[in-house]
């Protein structure tokens, strides 16, 4: 986690098939299924199908995706262990 800088978390969700986030400060894992990122407001899980992160700027705590897009969740910081959290991700 990033002590020194801290952004504003937005989410812009276009036809739930574009989404820009801001505020990002870590990507922990993804793939075409299941985006799970640490933001400024906890841990983002995002799931859908196809999914692809077409820019990561975690300089400036910026991430855009695409694809269909079924689900946004959050994990609250420090909630839960990430084994505990990928074992619910992957139920």
């Amino acid at each position: 986690m990033q002590d020194d800088k801290s952004f504003k978390h937005n989410i812009v969700m276009e036809n739930r098939e574009k989404i820009a986030v801001t505020g990002v400060i870590d990507v922990i894992s993804f793939d075409e299924d299941v985006i799970v990122s640490e933001t400024e407001m906890g841990v983002l899980i995002i799931k859908g199908e196809n999914l692809h992160v077409n820019s990561l700027n975690l300089e400036k705590g910026e991430m855009d995706i695409d694809g269909s897009v079924f689900s946004l969740n959050y994990e609250e910081k420090g909630h839960s262990e990430r084994s505990s959290l990928f074992g619910r991700i992957f139920k």
